[in-house]
């Protein structure tokens, strides 16, 4: 039985749109569960009234997105879950993802498998995976390198993000949870999928799998759109800062190779300096 765990802080309209797509799915094998961690705006009462069909996990407000996904995780495998997808409140899914996605880990079931996304103001593809070169700390869009004619069936790609990640039990069996304490926030979702790629897992974009969205609202977008020298500071060492340096340096001493490390810490650590004013 396939599980979608939702972490959930506030945003209760994102949530209702997000569920409301779910049960707009042409495949119903799955069960939901949202992990509240300590909304104050009614995302509670909406979803006790509006979605009871949800098992919700309570947090007190300081799970953040790891710990919430694994709170939600912990949950599913006692309920019996066989695959886990991790999904953000902030997006909608089109009506046959889940189709795709079971479809896709049927005849992948070792695989770990995400999903094309798209700009719900446009439709157009944002995001669709990418390779990521240790040597050279430089990143491959495969949005960039297909055909608009390709955009179909599984990418290998180096990670995924946490949107729409399918992730099989074997591989939570063999490399656990994602790292709470060590990643709180950003960057849990890209170094688990790297992890279990290093493990011997497949880890796809499946483009036949799509969702859509809200690209500017995501954490990073608006903390940019304001810049401070408290943002700045928040940026490379808060929680929620996209260009964190103590998570990078996690990120790099799990997963880059030795040889490579040096030059891809450094180059890492630059381009957080600098980037936050770039972008």
């Amino acid at each position: 039985m396939l599980y979608i765990v939702i972490p959930v802080f506030n945003r209760a309209h994102f949530t209702r749109e997000c569920l409301l797509s779910l049960r707009k799915q042409t495949d119903q094998r799955f069960r939901t569960v949202v992990v509240d961690d300590g909304s104050t705006d009614g995302t509670d009462k909406m979803l006790a009234t509006e979605f009871p069909e949800v098992e919700v996990v309570t947090g007190d407000g300081n799970l953040f997105w790891t710990a919430g996904v694994n709170a939600g995780i912990r949950r599913a495998l006692d309920l019996g879950a066989t695959r886990i997808m991790t999904l953000n409140n902030d997006l909608v899914t089109d009506p046959d993802f889940v189709a795709q996605m079971l479809a896709a880990s049927d005849q992948n079931p070792t695989a770990v498998l995400g999903a094309l996304e798209l700009d719900i103001a446009t439709g157009k593809p944002i995001y669709g995976g990418e390779i990521l070169d240790f040597r050279t700390n430089t990143r491959r869009d495969l949005l960039d390198e297909l055909k608009p004619e390709q955009y179909q069936g599984l990418h290998p790609v180096t990670y995924l993000p946490g949107r729409g990640l399918l992730i099989p039990k074997a591989v939570i069996d063999k490399i656990g949870l994602f790292d709470e304490k060590r990643l709180p926030h950003y960057l849990a979702d890209f170094d688990y999928t790297s992890v279990a790629r290093r493990a011997g897992f497949p880890v796809y974009c499946n483009y036949d799998a799509r969702l859509s969205t809200y690209p500017d609202e995501s954490g990073q977008t608006l903390t940019r759109k304001h810049r401070s020298l408290k943002g700045y500071f928040q940026h490379l060492f808060g929680i929620r800062g996209g260009g964190n340096m103590v998570n990078f340096t996690h990120f790099a001493l799990k997963n880059c190779p030795k040889p490579y490390l040096p030059y891809f810490l450094l180059n890492g650590y630059a381009r957080r300096v600098v980037g936050y004013f770039l972008h």
